[in-house]
C-alpha cells in the first residue's frame, strides 16, 4: 500500500492506469473469498478446513512478493533489449501485484472464518476486536520498516533497494503469523456420516450456490452488508493511494529544492507516507485496545451468565455501563469521522495537516476492522442456532484435532450449541467481502476518471523531467485529493445507512 504506487509510477505507468492495475483487489476479492470459503465449508482435509488454504495461499503470497520486488532482476535475465525490458518489467510487476493479490485473499478468507469457526457467540466480538488489534500491530511494524532505511539495518541480505526489502519482510512475517496460527489454533475437521446429498459439486453449481445465497440474504446479514458497500467506496482509495498523496503533498509544499532532484523520489515518497501511516497504525492500535472496553457487545439472545463484579466497584461499574454506546452506535461515528477527515483532502497545504488527517481515519479504520466482522459473527452464529433447532439431526459431524472426542456441526433440539459452530461462515463472509470488494470497482472507476481528467499524464509531484503527456502542473488540483473528497461523501452515506440499519435491527 505505501510503495506499490509510486514503484508503478517510476516504471513508467500514469495514475489512471494504475487505478486500472488496483482492479486486481476487488477483482480477486469478488472471485476468490466467496469461492474459497464455499469450498472451505465442505471441505473433510484432515489439517481441518481452513488450515490447507491459509498455508498454500501463503506460500504463493510469498513466492509472488519476492517476484515483485525483484521484477527488474527477473526480466532481465530472459530480455535484452531495453525497450522490451521495461514492457516485460511493467507486466511482470503487474502480475505479481495480481498474484499477491488473489492469493492473499485465499489467507485472508480462512483467517476471518477461523475465528468465526472456533468461538462461542458471546465471544464473537472479543475474537473480532483480538483480530483488529493484530491488524494494527501489523500495519504499525509494516509502516515502520517502510519509514525506517532497511539497507542500513540489513545491509545487502535482502536485497539493494528499500522496496525489496519490505517485499522480503513482508513474505518472511506473513509466513511466520500463518505457521504460528496453524500451530496453535485447534481446528475441526469436518466428516461425513455417508449420508452427504450434496456430494461433490462442481465449479458452476457452486457459483450457482454462492449467487443464490447473496440474493437471498438474511435480513441482518444484508443491511451489514449494503452499510459495508458505502463504506468502502470511501476506504478504497485511502488505502491505496493515501501514502502517495502525503508524499505529493510533501513534494508540493514543503521539500526542499534538492530532495525533488533526488534520484530515489519513490524511496521519499515512500518514507514520508509511511510517516503518516505509523501514526495511522499507532492511533489505530490505540482504539482496538481501548475502545472494546467501552463499547457495549452486541446482545447475545440466549446469554449464559450475568456478570457480577466485586461488591467494593459493583455500583460504578454497572453506572458506566448505562452510558455505554453500543457497537452499531460506534461504527456509525466512525464513518462520520472518516467523512470529517476525508473531505478536508482537497484544501490540505502542509504535510504536517496530511499526517494528522490521515492520524484520525486509524480511528474508523479499527472500527472498521472490528465491526462488521462482530456483527456477522453473531448474525451467523445465530442462524446456525436457529436452524439447528427447527431442523433436528444432522448429516455431517466434525471433530476437533488431536483430539478423540466428535463435535456436531448441527445441533438436535435436544442438544442446544453451545460453541459456534460456524456452518455457513465461508459462505457469509465470503458475501460479506463481496460487499466490500464491489464498491472497490467504483472506486477503481471513479480514480480513472478523475485521474485522467486532472493528472492524464505522469504524476506532476513524481515527474523528474517534461513529459509530452504532461497538460498539468503542480499548481492544479491534486487528483488523489479529489478520488479522497468523492470518499467522503460515500462515507457519509455509510453512517446514514447504519442509522437506519440501528432503528430496524435488534443490536
Amino acid at each position: 500500500m505505501t510503495y506499490c504506487t509510486p514503484y508503478l509510477l517510476e516504471l513508467g505507468l500514469t495514475k489512471s492506469k494504475i487505478s486500472l492495475v488496483w482492479i486486481a483487489g476487488p477483482l480477486s476479492g469478488l472471485i476468490m473469498q466467496p469461492i474459497v470459503g464455499v469450498i472451505a465449508d465442505r471441505s473433510k482435509s484432515r489439517w481441518g478446513r481452513r488450515r490447507p488454504f491459509m498455508v498454500w495461499g501463503t506460500v504463493a503470497v510469498s513466492i509472488c512478493l519476492l517476484l515483485l520486488g525483484w521484477t527488474k532482476e527477473v526480466v532481465q535475465a530472459f530480455v535484452t533489449d531495453p525497450e522490451m525490458v521495461r514492457g516485460a518489467t511493467i507486466a511482470l510487476a503487474v502480475l505479481s501485484i495480481y498474484g499477491i493479490d488473489f492469493a492473499i485473499n485465499a489467507v485472508q478468507a480462512s483467517c476471518r472464518s477461523l475465528i468465526v469457526d472456533t468461538l462461542p457467540i458471546p465471544k464473537q466480538q472479543l475474537g473480532s476486536s483480538w483480530a483488529s488489534r493484530m491488524v494494527a500491530v501489523g500495519h504499525l511494524i509494516g509502516y515502520g520498516a517502510g519509514a525506517l532505511d532497511l539497507g542500513k539495518i540489513f545491509g545487502p541480505m535482502l536485497g539493494d533497494t528499500q522496496f525489496k526489502q519490505l517485499t522480503a519482510v513482508a513474505a518472511i512475517t506473513l509466513s511466520l503469523a500463518v505457521g504460528i496460527t496453524c500451530w496453535a489454533v485447534t481446528e475441526r475437521v469436518l466428516i461425513s456420516d455417508g449420508k452427504d446429498e450434496h456430494g461433490e459439486q462442481g465449479a458452476v453449481h457452486m457459483l450457482t450456490s454462492i449467487l443464490k445465497t447473496a440474493m437471498n440474504l438474511p435480513k441482518g446479514i444484508a443491511a451489514i452488508c449494503f452499510v459495508q458497500f458505502w463504506a468502502w467506496i470511501g476506504w478504497f482509495p485511502f488505502l491505496f493511494y493515501s501514502t502517495t498523496w502525503v508524499g505529493e503533498i510533501y513534494l508540493r509544499y514543503d521539500a526542499p529544492a534538492e530532495a525533488k532532484q533526488s534520484g530515489d523520489l519513490t524511496g521519499q515518497v515512500g518514507r514520508i507516507g509511511s510517516m503518516s501511516l505509523i501514526a495511522f497504525s499507532t492511533i489505530t492500535f490505540l482504539m482496538s485496545v481501548m475502545l472494546p472496553w467501552f463499547v457495549k457487545s452486541p446482545e447475545d439472545e440466549t446469554p449464559n451468565f450475568t456478570p457480577r463484579p466485586p461488591a467494593s466497584i459493583a455500583s460504578f461499574v454497572i453506572e458506566v455501563e448505562k452510558y455505554k454506546p453500543t457497537l452499531l452506535t460506534t461504527w456509525m461515528i466512525s464513518h462520520c469521522v472518516f467523512a470529517g477527515s476525508m473531505i478536508l483532502a482537497p484544501f490540505v497545504t502542509s504535510l504536517r495537516s496530511a499526517t494528522i488527517i490521515v492520524a484520525v481515519c486509524g480511528i474508523s479504520w479499527a472500527i472498521s476492522c472490528w465491526a462488521p466482522f462482530t456483527f456477522m459473527g453473531v448474525e451467523i452464529n445465530r442462524l446456525s442456532s436457529s436452524n439447528n433447532h427447527v431442523y433436528g439431526h444432522f448429516t455431517r459431524d466434525s471433530i476437533e484435532l488431536e483430539t478423540p472426542v466428535q463435535l456436531h456441526l448441527n445441533h438436535g433440539p435436544e442438544e442446544p450449541p453451545q460453541n459456534s459452530t460456524g456452518e455457513g461462515s465461508g459462505i457469509y463472509l465470503g458475501i460479506l467481502n463481496l460487499y466490500t470488494t464491489l464498491p472497490q470497482f467504483v472506486g477503481t472507476f471513479i480514480s480513472w476518471i478523475v485521474f485522467s481528467i486532472l493528472e492524464p499524464g505522469k504524476s506532476p509531484e513524481l515527474a523528474k523531467e517534461a513529459h509530452p503527456d504532461d497538460t498539468n502542473s503542480t499548481d492544479g488540483p491534486n487528483g488523489i485529493a479529489v478520488c479522497l473528497f468523492i470518499g467522503a461523501l460515500s462515507a457519509a452515506v455509510a453512517a446514514v445507512a447504519t442509522t437506519r440499519l440501528k432503528r430496524t435491527h435488534s443490536y
